[in-house]
């Protein structure tokens, strides 16, 4: 059957035969046995009631044993035997322009080349999922492929609920994943209810389908480490030869070796799995593969000595660096760590003294004893940057809960006042005040013809309107302005590209505005050969409350609040988003934070360019506001000067407080 009407056909009609998972590929973790054998049977009824009676016999043998040997029901016997990759867009089959960008989408996130665990459509962070099982796929393609103009698909945490009817202003899909009641939002209760197969966990952007590979955090960690440096060794000091020591390659922190070439420093990443290297290192997204500890402490010497702009990968725990480099006194100058703690105890972070095989049979076989060897190498893990830093190294939390983890463990990482960490987030130091108070965030788009010249001319017609904006932005966002339009100037150069062809750019809503105008004329004219998607990483100005990350700069006393987000995925919606999401959990953990996001289709029509216009300058100065209420400077700036700028914009402002009021 050819893959169009594999597509339209849904769940197939006559029972296919049993799969296997492929060895080639890296697969998620056993999970958890939780369940009770009650709940066990309920898992196997809830799973087969996608399916024809006819086939339940044989189906719910098949269900219970992977829920047995996996601790989830993932279907298997029904992934497609067609290729997984983003198609241009005139290959997919739809009544519907803006549902054929969303299945090109969803099928960018689950490319082997770019998801973490694509069998178990898992696209990164361990258990970051588009859907919970492949009946689930199936049905959501082929209502895609169904779709009108006037139809939107409502997602329930992966299962398309369907196909109700609404309006071509309305969005086409609206996607919820992990709306817990609050008091059921425990780490566990993520193992139980998505074992179950009623719920999951969509990361960021891999449940709202608008993953573009490590490229999309790429940019924001190269703003990151090239101010992390400007910090640490002042902007006059080239970072040539200075050691930037971190630790994940899976997904998102696939992107640190990439930021560090482009920064100009040494990184090392250490990374447990062998084929999350491995695929890294073949992605030309880090440069050498190291397995020993005294030949990586020769290379750094090295690389130290010749000044050297180089990523080197070790194959082995994290914690064995940190010590072996203290014990040799390797210098190094920038410390983080990017594994996957919001999911600690379920492959998200792997104990220094066991192997990989060794700590994916105890975190499935006995998870009590697992936690207990998780804690005691995050206490040793924190006693070794503790060390680093007491000679000199800037060490920043990178969002991904090791501080939060390592402080629950019993770790020193927390500060004199006994509340804060020792060692500030990257958005409360670097992003926050610097990019998401004036309204820089990871904007991002994909050219849905699949042709890398049109990827090379979006670049130059945003790096056209970002040269424009410069020359007359005010001083407070020059900097901003000059990185962003140097990072454009090298994206092609840097070869960031994996599945689709796709870009991010931190812009400002003047910026983004802007930008998409550009492309919404080049599609009009042809110059653009095929639509482009506009979309964001949910770790931006508006789009996510987290404390611990996005919001960490947040100082009233809001940042445990959830309205910003919430708030955020609805004035979207009604703004002209194609697509809209929101999430429970993200990079700092199940229950820990609330994230949305959104796509938007450009096809080169007025009604596309009326739609970006309102969208784009709602998401952007929605967070800017919230920001400025929290009485943040650089917010208040960039919102005074938006309400300047633009009739019909009137924001709340507060009224700041003499401090000397307040020494009762």
């Amino acid at each position: 059957m050819n893959f169009q009407k594999s597509i339209t056909q849904g769940i197939p009609s006559s029972l296919p035969s049993k799969k296997q998972p492929n060895p080639d590929f890296s697969h998620a973790p056993k999970r958890k046995d939780i369940l009770s054998i009650e709940e066990k049977k309920l898992a196997v009824r809830n799973a087969l009631r996608y399916f024809p009676k006819v086939w339940h016999a044989e189906l719910a043998k098949e269900f219970f044993e992977e829920l047995q040997v996996y601790g989830r029901i993932y279907m298997y016997r029904f992934m497609p035997d067609y290729a997984m990759y983003a198609r241009p867009i005139s290959e997919y089959p739809a009544k519907s322009q803006q549902a054929a960008a969303i299945m090109l989408m969803i099928q960018n996130n689950l490319d082997p080349a770019v998801a973490q665990h694509p069998q178990e459509l898992i696209t990164y962070g361990g258990n970051g999922a588009v859907f919970q099982n492949w009946a689930q796929y199936l049905l959501t393609m082929q209502y895609l492929s169904e779709m009108t103009d006037e139809q939107t698909l409502h997602m329930y945490s992966g299962h398309p609920m369907g196909l109700f009817p609404s309006s071509k202003d309305a969005p086409r899909v609206v996607v919820t994943n992990g709306m817990m009641i609050p008091n059921y939002s425990k780490p566990d209760d993520w193992e139980k209810y998505n074992a179950l197969g009623v719920t999951q966990y969509g990361q960021m952007t891999a449940g709202s389908y608008m993953y573009i590979g490590p490229q999309g955090i790429v940019h924001g960690t190269t703003i990151t480490v090239m101010n992390a440096f400007r910090k640490k060794l002042g902007a006059a000091i080239n970072p040539k030869g200075k050691v930037f020591l971190t630790a994940g390659l899976g997904g998102m922190s696939g992107a640190q070796p990439k930021a560090g070439n482009i920064a100009g420093c040494i990184t090392v990443c250490a990374e447990v799995n062998p084929k999350a290297a491995l695929k890294r290192h073949e992605q030309g997204w880090v440069d050498e593969l190291i397995d020993d500890l005294d030949a990586l402490v020769s290379r750094i010497r090295i690389a130290q000595k010749n000044q050297e702009v180089v990523s080197i990968a070790y194959l082995g725990n994290i914690v064995d660096v940190w010590e072996k480099f203290d014990e040799e006194n390797i210098t190094v100058e920038l410390g983080s760590d990017q594994t996957s703690l919001h999911n600690p105890w379920a492959g998200g972070y792997y104990p220094v003294g066991l192997s990989f095989e060794e700590s994916n049979e105890l975190m499935a076989n006995d998870p009590e004893t697992f936690k207990t060897k998780v804690q005691e190498s995050l206490r040793r893990h924190a006693a070794a940057v503790n060390r680093h830093a007491a000679k000199g190294m800037y060490f920043f939390d990178y969002g991904n809960a090791f501080l939060l983890e390592a402080s629950r463990a019993g770790a020193e990482v927390m500060a004199e006042n006994g509340i804060d960490f020792r060692y500030p987030s990257y958005v409360q130091d670097i992003l926050g005040p610097m990019c998401f108070d004036y309204g820089f965030g990871p904007f991002r788009w994909v050219c849905t013809s699949g042709k890398a010249e049109d990827l090379e001319k979006t670049d130059q017609i945003a790096l056209e309107v970002m040269r424009e904006i410069k020359a007359s932005a005010p001083i407070e966002i020059q900097q901003q302005m000059q990185d962003n339009i140097q990072w454009i100037e090298e994206a092609g150069k840097n070869k960031l590209v994996v599945g689709s062809q796709a870009r991010i750019l931190y812009a400002d809503a003047e910026g983004r505005i802007k930008i998409a105008e550009a492309f919404n004329k080049a599609v009009a004219s042809g110059e653009l050969s095929a639509p482009i998607v506009l979309g964001r990483d949910h770790h931006d100005v508006s789009g996510t409350d987290s404390p611990f990350r996005e919001t960490s700069n947040i100082y009233d006393g809001s940042k445990f609040t959830a309205d910003m987000a919430i708030h955020n995925v609805i004035g979207d919606s009604f703004r002209g988003a194609t697509w809209v999401s929101i999430h429970n959990g993200g990079g700092v953990g199940w229950g820990e934070v609330i994230n949305g996001g959104f796509g938007m289709l450009l096809d080169g029509t007025e009604e596309a360019n009326r739609k970006l216009q309102s969208m784009l300058f709602y998401d952007v100065n929605n967070g800017i506001s919230r920001r400025a209420w929290a009485r943040n400077e650089e917010a208040l700036f960039a919102i005074k000067r938006e309400m300047e700028r633009t009739p019909g914009l009137k924001v709340t402002l507060p009224e700041m407080v003499d401090e000397d009021l307040l020494g009762f």
